[in-house]
């Protein structure tokens, strides 16, 4: 008879059964459920010591941390779901200061009467999320509220990375005369999220582009150390996320609106939606801003990675006291980016 089966008489029932009350009561069925679901879908050797905190070796250079809450509806969209998206976020916000990735925490919030079949999927790709990005979640903690006060599943996802000393990536560093870059294509994930939600159906399939990161910006490091600001543009989009950067900088910034990859599915669907795609959100996209000596370099090597086939200069840093994103249109004009307005994509991450 195996370990489990000797603690737990009865196997937890992940076809038909439901999360209950008692799954967080901090007694034998939630010892159960961390062990049986848990356990074993995020194993390795730091959670299997199944203590309140993960203890690990200190690494050379500036320690990064970041915390992010999932809370996104649907759970389950074209191209993953709220497990990998927690894994994939997080890695990112870890990332974009030059660190790499190494260890991740995770707290659920589970709603009384969630399918346990739905929540080991989650899990579940939760685990293979981290275990391709070989960034383990080594803690965690698991709460349940009673039905009605919850919306299924919410996670919130900590990480915590190590920085080279030579590696100064900050929003304040945007200059005049910089480049802007992005990895690819802008909406994919708001988009997918949109749809799914909506239950529309396109020609074209579109999916989140929900990704970890980190290892297209250690090449991008590796090959250009002088990059002065990372972002990935979540919420808000590419319009809102460039807007932080010139106001952390204080700088202006003009696009170059032709240059901005947009899948043409996603434009459509934006177009039919009412949506601009530079609001949209992303979860597998990065803006980097960099010397100009350095864009076209930059540029050929980011295109070598899968994560980064479609990534094009969009626009370039400019002197502005009033800190304004200014596109040039396609037809030659002119017009002001600003702050995203209102929240025309509610809970996309």
């Amino acid at each position: 008879m195996s370990a489990v089966m000797k603690r737990f008489p009865l196997r937890l029932d992940t076809r038909n059964g439901v999360v209950d009350m008692t799954h967080g009561s901090g007694g034998r069925a939630m010892a159960q459920l961390i062990e049986e679901l848990f356990h074993k879908h995020l194993d390795n050797d730091l959670l299997r010591q199944a203590n309140d905190q993960a203890a690990f070796e200190i690494q050379a250079g500036r320690m990064v941390m970041s915390t992010d809450a999932h809370v996104i509806s649907p759970l389950f969209f074209p191209g993953g779901n709220i497990g990998s998206l927690a894994v994939h976020g997080t890695i990112n916000d870890v990332a974009m200061s030059g660190a790499r990735p190494l260890y991740l925490a995770a707290s659920f919030i589970l709603e009384e009467g969630f399918p346990l079949a739905d929540l080991e999927k989650i899990v579940v790709s939760m685990g293979e999320a981290a275990r391709q990005t070989g960034v383990p979640v080594v803690t965690g903690d698991t709460k349940v509220v009673e039905r009605g006060k919850g919306d299924g599943v919410f996670i919130t996802t900590t990480g915590i990375g190590v920085v080279p000393k030579d590696i100064q990536i900050s929003g304040d560093r945007a200059r005049p005369g910089d480049a802007i870059l992005v990895n690819g294509s802008i909406g994919d994930h708001g988009v997918a999220i949109m749809s799914s939600r909506a239950n529309l159906q396109f020609t074209t399939r579109i999916e989140s582009d929900s990704a970890a990161l980190h290892e297209l910006i250690a090449i991008m490091v590796n090959v250009v150390p002088d990059i002065h600001c990372l972002r990935d543009p979540t919420r808000g989009g590419l319009a809102t996320t460039l807007n932080e950067l010139a106001f952390q900088s204080r700088v202006g910034m003009t696009l170059d609106e032709a240059a901005i990859p947009i899948k043409p599915a996603v434009s459509a669907a934006c177009e039919l939606l009412g949506l601009d795609p530079l609001y949209v959100a992303n979860e597998g996209k990065l803006i980097c801003i960099c010397p100009e000596a350095d864009a076209q370099q930059l540029l050929e090597t980011m295109q070598q990675h899968p994560l980064g086939r479609e990534a094009a200069i969009i626009g370039r840093v400019q002197n502005d006291p009033n800190s304004f994103v200014q596109m040039k249109t396609r037809f030659g004009g002119q017009r002001v980016v600003d702050w995203l307005v209102g929240e025309p994509l509610p809970r996309i991450c």
